[in-house]
C-alpha cells in the first residue's frame, strides 16, 4: 500500500503463473546437398553455379571446387530438406557450362544426404 495525499490506496496485486518448463523442442533434420566431380564441368562453372545458388563466397567456392575436384565429391550446403531438394534443384538448373572448350550441357551430378 502506499499513501497519497494522506489516503491510504489499495495497490493491485499481480500474480503470474510459474512459467511452463521448456519442452525439448524437435529440430528438422539436416540434409548435405552433395556435388560430385566430373572431368567435363570447369571450376569457373562449378565456382560460379556455388557462388549464385548457395550464396558463397566466390574464395569458398573456390575452395569447394578444388574439395570436388580432389576428394570426387564435397558438400556444398547444410540445412532443412526442402531447401537442400531446392538448391540441388537449382544446381541441376543451372545451365550449360559456357566456359569449357567442348559443349557440355549436361548438369553437375549433385545429391542430398541426411546429415549423420
Amino acid at each position: 500500500m502506499s499513501e497519497s495525499a494522506g489516503a491510504v490506496v489499495d495497490e493491485p496485486v499481480v500474480t503470474t503463473a510459474k512459467p511452463a518448463p521448456e519442452t525439448a523442442r524437435k529440430h528438422q533434420p539436416l540434409y548435405s546437398v552433395i556435388v560430385e566431380n566430373d572431368d567435363l564441368h570447369t571450376y569457373h562453372y562449378v565456382i560460379l553455379a556455388l557462388s549464385k545458388v548457395c550464396g558463397h563466397s566466390l574464395e569458398k567456392a573456390y575452395e569447394l571446387a578444388k574439395e570436388i575436384d580432389t576428394t570426387g565429391r564435397a558438400a556444398v550446403w547444410m540445412g532443412a530438406m526442402e531447401v537442400a531438394e531446392l538448391k540441388r534443384d537449382q544446381i541441376r538448373e543451372f545451365g550449360p557450362d559456357d566456359f569449357a572448350t567442348q559443349p557440355v550441357t549436361f548438369p553437375l551430378g549433385v545429391y542430398i544426404e541426411p546429415v549423420a
